[in-house]
């Protein structure tokens, strides 16, 4: 705000290269951070949480508007034109909302006000003379709403991030005649104003700009952390009268192709040694450490809490790295049969997660000597705890917490407490953040979910996988080759010409079950579109002809005497399910309820909740309060379903969306015949909760999200 609130000129020399930024590598990460902080400030508000953007250079202009101080941006001129580009669509959305006092604060942020602007000028606070210039005035300067394809420069790099963020803020900001897109709206507008950090370098018109654009955009490559660390560990070694040349050479593992190597972590990119040194001091000192905190919590570590020497250090890294290292090879083998800590860093590597490697390290340990089905069975219920809640979609941010928790609370057990004290402080967990899933849930949620649209491929293929090595495992069999095999969707995504039915209810129906579990199966070897697509018989002979794997081959038997349906795909699907719950059990006894009851997102809610606290009935009316669909009425049923023209749906969003044909939240969009919108309702439900998650008479709650 302070930079753009003035009414000024921020000039972009006709020499700066044009706007280069892109969706994947800027514009995705940026606003991963803007909506991040966002959503903090709304749960947080007295944390005012910001966002650190960089450095911006500029120079005073010479010759200055006799109303207006003009500058040139000398280097920021991307970001600067970004945030400029994010500001006005964010505008442009909230004006069109009808929320005119926050559009017109963000209006400030691009535009000058006309009584500092000479006649003729433009009111852009930031002006391209370069190749951009057409293309940025035109979509600052477009009237809301804006259409994009129908911009003379829409094939233009700034037409496209200004359509980038109109679309990914729109969808955050959800539907505009809801309270919450009020208080989403607001505090987005409050981080465009002073949310977002810059540090401004002003030079004056005399100083030489060149040298420091030059000096501050030097291509030097920045330290490793394990660049870092082998600093320390080399000076340190020379300090105790070590033979650094010797343990360079024998027992510092980290110079090789392997370890150099790029591996990704969450949106950024770190040497596989900086990742493997980070959570190697996680399996240390049970903290959970920032990789930026790497190199000074290995130093910490080594002075003030091993009491060893490097020398005596340094053979036990090489040990445990030289093992870390293993496991990351077999893991990328397309054959042969894993161990369980293999596996688990196959699979790990499938979901894109690194969650468990600290624990894997940890367990593995020199002189921890644990029994290899100890070990097994640790990994397995940590599995079990990180899988569940990805089939539920669960946020895996805070799990690096939990790890650390574990390693600190277990380290000195004995080994034969290992296993069950493991397991137990799993099963323990009770917030939404961390709890491990119960059976319950993982069923109610997955036989309805839209798998092959709601997981990456990569990790719906490794749970079919699993599957496949579950079924393997019962006659024997070597584990399924991890050659990346296609999923094939039984019954066709494109199924209407070649699987037709007679009624619209019957479409709806079929159309539900093409992306279920039930429905999903692996090839060793692609389909041709034409059979992928056609009918049933010559499907089925296709996949007899090529089948050597055993999920597909127990459809192909299943098919024996009919055709493929939604009914035997619903049979598969609670198959499956069954299958992923052996595969990754829980304690016996174990439901995974959880008592934070979340008051400020809700999310936890649900119809059959409010039920059962008696705030509604079975049998009780339901209105819509869209203008547009002013009378139509709804049934609660018994269950916490809704019904209404004969069909039912299993929340408010769902059955708001249906009659609307648009994504609604249920939540503000239905009422009871009372007045009071479901969201009071809840609201009602969960003031009566306490902070320490009792409800009092009513029932134990078990999330059901």
């Amino acid at each position: 705000m302070q930079l753009f609130n003035l009414p000024q000129h921020f000039v972009i020399p006709l020499f700066q290269r044009p706007y280069v930024w892109k969706e994947v590598e800027q514009w995705e990460p940026l606003w991963k951070d803007i909506r991040g902080i966002t959503e903090l400030r709304i749960a947080e508000p007295r944390l005012n949480a910001t966002h650190f953007l960089g450095a911006v250079v500029l120079q005073s202009h010479e010759a200055q508007s006799k109303r207006l101080t003009t500058w040139n941006v000398i280097d920021g001129q991307q970001r600067l034109t970004t945030l400029q580009i994010l500001a006005d669509a964010t505008c442009a959305l909230l004006t069109e909302s009808g929320h005119a006092r926050l559009s017109g604060r963000l209006e400030r942020l691009t535009h000058n006000d006309e009584i500092y602007v000479e006649v003729g000028e433009s009111r852009l606070k930031v002006r391209h003379l370069n190749q951009d210039r057409d293309a940025f005035d035109e979509v600052m300067s477009a009237e809301p709403p804006v259409d994009h394809a129908d911009l003379t420069h829409s094939d233009s790099q700034i037409a496209a991030a200004h359509a980038y963020f109109s679309m990914v803020v729109e969808q955050w900001l959800g539907a505009p005649e809801s309270q919450e897109y009020a208080i989403k709206a607001d505090h987005l507008t409050s981080v465009l104003l002073d949310g977002l950090q810059l540090i401004t370098i002003e030079l004056d018109a005399a100083e030489n700009s060149q040298e420091i654009f030059e000096t501050l955009n030097a291509r030097g490559t920045p330290l490793t952390a394990a660049d870092l660390v082998r600093n320390f560990v080399f000076q340190r070694l020379e300090a105790e009268g070590g033979d650094t040349a010797k343990a360079y050479r024998e027992d510092w593992p980290f110079e090789t192709k392997f370890w150099n190597h790029q591996v990704s972590v969450g949106r950024n990119y770190v040497s596989r040694s900086s990742l493997f040194l980070n959570q190697w001091l996680i399996a240390r000192t049970g903290e959970e450490v920032s990789p930026q905190a790497t190199f000074n919590r290995f130093k910490s570590y080594v002075v003030l809490e091993s009491g060893r020497k490097m020398t005596d250090l340094l053979p036990i890294i090489k040990q445990q790295a030289r093992l870390y290292e293993a496991w990351t090879e077999a893991a990328a083998r397309r054959g042969g049969s894993l161990d369980a800590a293999e596996m688990c860093v196959y699979r790990m590597q499938a979901s894109g997660v690194e969650v468990l490697k600290p624990m894997l390290i940890w367990l593995h340990e020199p002189g921890r000597n644990l029994p290899q089905e100890s070990n097994a069975r640790i990994i397995r219920a940590a599995e079990s705890w990180v899988v569940r809640r990805q089939l539920l979609r669960l946020s895996g941010s805070d799990l690096g917490r939990i790890v650390a928790d574990l390693i600190a609370a277990n380290s000195a057990a004995p080994a034969g407490e290992l296993v069950e004290r493991v397991t137990r402080h799993l099963a323990r967990l009770n917030v939404t953040s961390t709890y491990w899933p119960g059976d319950e849930e993982i069923r109610l949620t997955l036989a309805t979910e839209a798998a092959y649209s709601r997981f990456p491929r990569g990790r719906l293929r490794m749970f079919l996988e699993a599957i496949e090595d579950h079924y393997r495992a019962e006659t024997r069999q070597p584990q399924i080759e991890r050659n990346g095999y296609p999923i094939e969707h039984l019954l066709p995504r494109n199924w209407k010409d070649t699987w037709p039915v007679e009624t619209p209810d019957e479409a709806e129906a079929r159309q539900a079950r093409v992306h279920r579990l039930g429905n999903l199966t692996l090839l060793t070897k692609s389909l041709n579109a034409k059979v992928s697509n056609g009918p049933w018989s010559a499907k089925r002979a296709a996949l007899l002809d090529h089948n050597t794997i055993t999920v597909t081959g127990r459809v192909i038997k299943r098919t024996e005497q009919r055709a493929w349906n939604e009914e035997l795909i619903d049979e598969r699907t609670t198959e499956l399910i069954d299958k992923l719950l052996e595969i990754w059990p829980v304690p016996e006894g174990h439901y995974g309820k959880v008592v934070d009851p979340q008051t400020k997102a809700g999310d936890w809610v649900e119809l059959k909740h409010l039920i059962e606290a008696g705030l509604l009935a079975a049998g009780d009316k339901l209105v819509a309060t869209h203008r547009d669909f002013k009378g139509k009425e709804a049934t609660l049923t018994a269950d916490g379903a809704i019904e209404f023209d004969g069909k039912r749906y299993t929340s408010p969003s769902a059955a708001g969306c249906a009659l609307r044909k648009n994504a609604t939240n249920g939540w503000y969009f239905w009422a009871v015949t009372d007045g009071r919108r479901l969201r009071d309702v809840r609201t009602e439900f969960q003031n009566s909760v306490p902070a320490d998650g009792e409800i009092g008479p009513l029932p134990s709650i078990e999330r059901r999200k």
